[in-house]
């Protein structure tokens, strides 16, 4: 089902006016999908309210050095920061930067991996919010099939 921005604006504020979805998370919905449409790494990070997070070793990026297939390059993220309340993945030189978003619920492992599109080789990056705080960290992925048809 494809559903355009605004509608599903209009629906989230329909949940959050019924009472279904608490305002706050309605607020971070918007936030979050703003962040989506960002066309740089600097616009993404200040949409998402990260601004200029601090880099971190505590921050583990497991994906491939050189993917063979841009189309389908495996990305696994795991956060060793206390507090981790979200993840996000950052691709450099791709049309829209945030590549995927992924809240982190109290008490559980904050590890996630997905599958993502790069057209060319590219830094990933790896922004976790801990109590609070951002930080970041980046891997480098060359890719020798582009996924964007090349």
């Amino acid at each position: 089902m494809n559903h355009s921005r605004r509608s599903m604006l209009k629906m989230i504020a329909a949940l959050a006016a019924a009472g279904v979805l608490p305002p706050g998370e309605a607020l971070a919905q918007d936030l979050n999908n703003a962040a989506f449409d960002m066309k740089s790494i600097p616009d993404a990070l200040r949409a998402l309210g990260a601004g200029s997070p601090a880099a971190s070793d505590a921050i583990l990026i497991k994906a491939p050095e050189i993917a063979e297939n841009g189309a389908v390059v495996p990305i696994a993220i795991e956060s060793r920061l206390a507090g981790t309340e979200s993840i996000a993945l950052l691709i450099d030189k791709n049309p829209q930067p945030l590549a995927a978003s992924f809240g982190i619920p109290a008490g559980t492992e904050a590890s996630v991996s997905t599958r993502v599109k790069m057209g060319q080789s590219a830094d990933v990056y790896a922004l976790v919010k801990a109590e609070g705080k951002f930080y970041m960290t980046k891997k480098e992925i060359k890719i020798t099939l582009g996924g964007c048809g090349g």
